[in-house]
């Protein structure tokens, strides 16, 4: 009776067992961000979760599935610009699933093949641009390259959501020369504007001119401006202008009017022609 007793415990126990391992491959519990993808007897089903879900042991198969968004880095790829110029650009890019069962159903392993795909559409995108393009219009580089990548991908149920390049590196001489290409543009820069300020400050002295030119007091206001300014100095040695029409009323109150000077008009050479007649003076 107590062999009995025991082998009908022992079945017990083992059934219990049994009922525990069927109930856990049963009931299957997905989170928030996860999604079931359902085949019954290899052909797909459904897409279930989140929640509780139920799975038939030995007639269906489940697949869990991330709805987050990956952030996948793209290794560096070695580009050749339009103008041959070689550079090294690697990047990063954010998708996420988006239909579950296309990306278990259309691609294998969908995480490699975007990764695939991304590094080949990275090197072909950026070969069509020149070295300055890359390095001024990278927004617009991740714009070409998330929506090439964005059509590319719709099959698999996956959304690009952006695309950033990170680096772009160069080899020394190329830095080497652009180094010297922004000097000469500086240089450039500081010509064109020295030139333009010359230019200005010759417009400001012509106006000055004429400004002087219809107001001949202002002039003599602006002699003795000039005259404080060097007064203000340190300096033993003072030189003033005097213009001529400012004596000349002194000169005219005191009778004596300012003769004009006449410069010495030279005598003429002697002849040194042997042919010609020697001139005689008379004799008185």
């Amino acid at each position: 009776m107590y062999f009995i007793d025991f082998d009908l415990n022992f079945g017990l126990l083992i059934l219990l067992i049994v009922i525990v391992v069927i109930l856990i491959n049963t009931l299957k519990i997905l989170r928030e961000y996860q999604r079931g993808v359902i085949f019954t007897l290899g052909r797909f089903t459904a897409v279930k979760g989140p929640g509780l879900v139920i799975v038939i042991p030995g007639l269906q198969q489940m697949v869990r599935v991330d709805l987050r968004t990956v952030t996948m880095d793209v290794p560096s790829q070695d580009v050749i610009s339009r103008d041959n110029v070689s550079v090294s650009v690697n990047a990063v890019i954010y998708f996420r699933v988006v239909a579950p069962d296309k990306a278990i159903i259309q691609v294998e392993r969908y995480l490699d093949a975007t990764s695939q795909l991304a590094q080949t559409t990275l090197r072909a995108v950026l070969g069509k641009h020149d070295l300055d393009d890359m390095l001024s219009e990278r927004e617009k580089l991740n714009q070409d390259v998330q929506t090439i990548l964005d059509q590319q991908t719709d099959g698999w149920g996956i959304k690009v959501t952006n695309v950033e390049i990170k680096h772009i590196d160069l080899n020394e001489s190329m830095v080497r020369a652009i180094a010297r290409q922004a000097e000469a543009e500086r240089e450039r820069r500081a010509k064109v504007i020295h030139a333009e300020g010359e230019k200005q400050a010759a417009q400001a002295l012509m106006e000055a001119a004429q400004t002087l030119a219809e107001q001949p007091s202002a002039m003599q206001l602006r002699y003795l401006q000039t005259l404080t300014q060097v007064a203000g100095d340190k300096t033993s040695t003072l030189v003033f202008p005097v213009p001529v029409d400012m004596l000349a009323g002194f000169f005219e109150k005191s009778g004596k009017g300012i003769a004009p000077i006449v410069p010495p008009v030279p005598s003429a050479p002697p002849a040194t022609d042997p042919d010609l007649p020697r001139r005689i003076d008379p004799v008185a």
